[in-house]
């Protein structure tokens, strides 16, 4: 890239999308839009960095100056808009740690997914990052889901990589407006979002896993 700046362009699409930042225990809840945690931890995947390890804080510390913009992008049949609903899955875990040593031989949880939905992401911000995000993305290292593994993408997640943001748009928006589109963009003062998420990443290592508030707002779209 030439510029300063550039867009990298993610297509996320599937049967089942879960988009989880405050599940806990046995109750796995999914947002309605991908979270910023969910898109840092797919490109350590991308690029083969392990949980804890110098390569992923180094990852996640290039990722805390990207800017990023989620796009809900509506699937149609038959050339109707699709609703995007929220599934429970009963879900049981065999053989789970107990509080006092011992293992449970069966736990129940309750986990939620997104059925019909599609997304475009973008990620604005250092071109050499972006064009390294983009050759683990084209070749990822590991395997690449929509939250969880169950969630397995039935497209190319990587769209592309560009020096507008125009051209990062035309790539999931089909040169359809921006504003016909709902989307969820991050702000830098408090006063100008309207929601806080706890999905900005420090470390993935489950003993020392760590996220800080983003401010977000949500801007509905029109025809």
């Amino acid at each position: 890239m030439s510029t300063d700046r550039a867009w990298l362009t993610l297509r996320l699409e599937g049967p089942l999308q879960s988009w989880g930042f405050d599940s806990q225990y046995n109750r796995r809840g999914t947002g309605l839009m991908p979270t910023r945690s969910a898109i840092a931890g797919m490109c350590c995947a991308a690029l083969g960095a392990d949980r804890g390890s110098a390569m992923e804080a180094g990852i996640l510390a290039d990722f805390a100056h990207l800017g990023m913009t989620v796009i809900a992008i509506p699937r149609t049949l038959h050339g109707k808009a699709l609703a995007v609903r929220r599934l429970q899955d009963y879900h049981t875990v065999m053989g789970t740690r107990k509080a006092d040593g011992g293992s449970k031989d069966c736990h129940i949880t309750h986990r939620q997914y997104l059925s019909d939905a599609a997304f475009g992401v973008l990620l604005e911000g250092d071109p050499l990052f972006l064009e390294r995000l983009t050759e683990g993305l084209r070749n990822p290292r590991w395997g690449l889901w929509l939250g969880r593994k169950a969630c397995i993408p039935t497209a190319p997640v990587l769209a592309g990589i560009f020096g507008t943001q125009e051209s990062a748009l035309s790539a999931v928006l089909q040169d359809r407006p921006l504003t016909c589109f709902t989307r969820q963009e991050e702000v830098d003062a408090f006063a100008d979002g309207l929601d806080s998420l706890p999905d900005r990443p420090v470390s993935f290592l489950p003993s020392k896993r760590a996220f800080l508030p983003r401010r977000v707002k949500t801007v509905q779209g029109g025809p």
